[in-house]
């Protein structure tokens, strides 16, 4: 017999379920929705007077470094997966956090929700090959970079788990060979001296790879912490920052360590150092540049504070240093010095590139690139990279 207590309890039940019936619509209607605004943090690579730099929707933007004119691509769009209410599948442009790199008449770029890497004709900027040509392999982060005729790059397989290198034909894209390393996930760009590429891992290791056959030459012990930028080779040592703070040197024949820094930074070391004149010059997310004698690893000076975290290579120019701090602040630092040259008031990830004593800046918010006059900070011409 149905009490009055009962017929309340059936009122708050459909209620529920009519409640739910709305959210599920709405579900099903953002579920239908594509085209999301992609983020991104490619920087820009120079040749024959053009920069080329992943933008903010998905596609290559080509622009003379003389004037600030462009071109860009056709969108590069990956299908997102059907929903589970029945969407069709949606187009999304494809996010670049790696530097495109250059070889003859071909740029290439890697996508990270497309896991595919992309070749693009030089001058039209129009598809020329596709790897994976079907299907597609896990998140690519770093960029690409192309040394003895091969495209180089790294991610990770989530059914084998484990980090991969990649060598692909340059001109074709046909794969030459893939190497297996740890359990780690690849964040980083190979980087490539003489016959060997390095690279390094998550799984708290740098690898040592034969350029031409893909061959294990030697791993490091593990570091404290995971390891995502990009290492720098100077003077037959690879030098590199982990997550656990401190700053790494190892022999570039046989990977054996050199030293671990004696300073622990404040946060994760995320950009790839720079060395000149026998110096380290090493990023960190708190927001400063450790300065250690690249044979020793000792802590020459105080660690030089930019007040915000900095994420984005910094280069070198005429003796300088030039950084860009997350909260867009330019730096030029000389005789361990900092300078203030320009402030963009607006966040800065990408990696800085420079040529002929300019240094290019690529802003995400929003999505610009900057020419600036690495001496004065002067700016010489700025160019959004959307082509609305």
């Amino acid at each position: 017999m149905w009490t009055k207590h009962n017929k309340v309890l059936l009122s708050k039940i459909l209620l529920l379920l009519v409640m739910l019936l709305v959210v599920m619509s709405g579900l099903t209607t953002w579920g239908c929705v594509g085209g999301l605004r992609s983020v991104g943090w490619s920087g820009g690579v120079i040749a024959d007077g053009t920069i080329f730099v992943g933008s903010l929707e998905g596609r290559l933007v080509a622009v003379s470094v003389a004037d600030g004119t462009r071109q860009w691509s056709e969108p590069l769009t990956v299908s997102s997966s059907t929903g589970a209410f029945g969407c069709t599948a949606a187009s999304m442009a494809v996010v670049i956090y790696g530097t495109p790199a250059v070889w003859g008449d071909l740029v290439y770029i890697g996508g990270y929700n497309s896991g595919k890497v992309y070749a693009l004709d030089a001058s039209s900027l129009q598809k020329r090959w596709v790897y994976p040509p079907e299907g597609n392999l896990q998140p690519i982060v770093g960029g690409p970079v192309v040394a003895l005729g091969k495209v180089y790059f790294g991610c990770y397989d989530s059914d084998d788990k484990v980090g991969k290198v990649y060598a692909l034909k340059a001109d074709t894209g046909v794969k030459i060979w893939e190497s297996s390393l740890g359990g780690g996930k690849i964040w980083s760009t190979p980087v490539i001296d003489g016959e060997t590429v390095y690279i390094s891992s998550f799984d708290k290791k740098l690898y040592a790879l034969n350029a031409a056959t893909g061959e294990k030459k030697w791993e490091t012990a593990e570091a404290g912490g995971a390891i995502a930028s990009a290492p720098a080779v100077y003077n037959s040592t690879v030098y590199f920052g982990s997550f656990d703070r401190y700053l790494y040197a190892v022999d570039a024949g046989d990977g054996s360590l050199k030293w671990r820094s004696e300073v622990e930074a404040g946060k994760w070391f995320w950009a790839t150092p720079i060395i000149y004149n026998h110096t380290v010059y090493a990023p960190n997310l708190d927001g400063k540049i450790y300065v250690l004698d690249a044979e020793s690893g000792r802590e020459l000076i105080e660690a030089i504070d930019l007040g915000s975290p900095v994420s984005s290579a910094p280069v070198l120019v005429d003796g300088s240093i030039i950084v860009a701090s997350e909260g867009g602040k330019i730096y030029a630092i000389k005789d361990n010095q900092k300078r203030e040259l320009k402030d963009l008031a607006t966040k800065i990830s990408a990696p800085l590139c420079a040529s002929n004593e300019v240094v290019y800046v690529h802003t995400q918010q929003p999505d610009t690139l900057y020419a600036l006059n690495a001496q004065t900070g002067a700016e010489l011409w700025h160019v959004s990279l959307s082509s609305e």
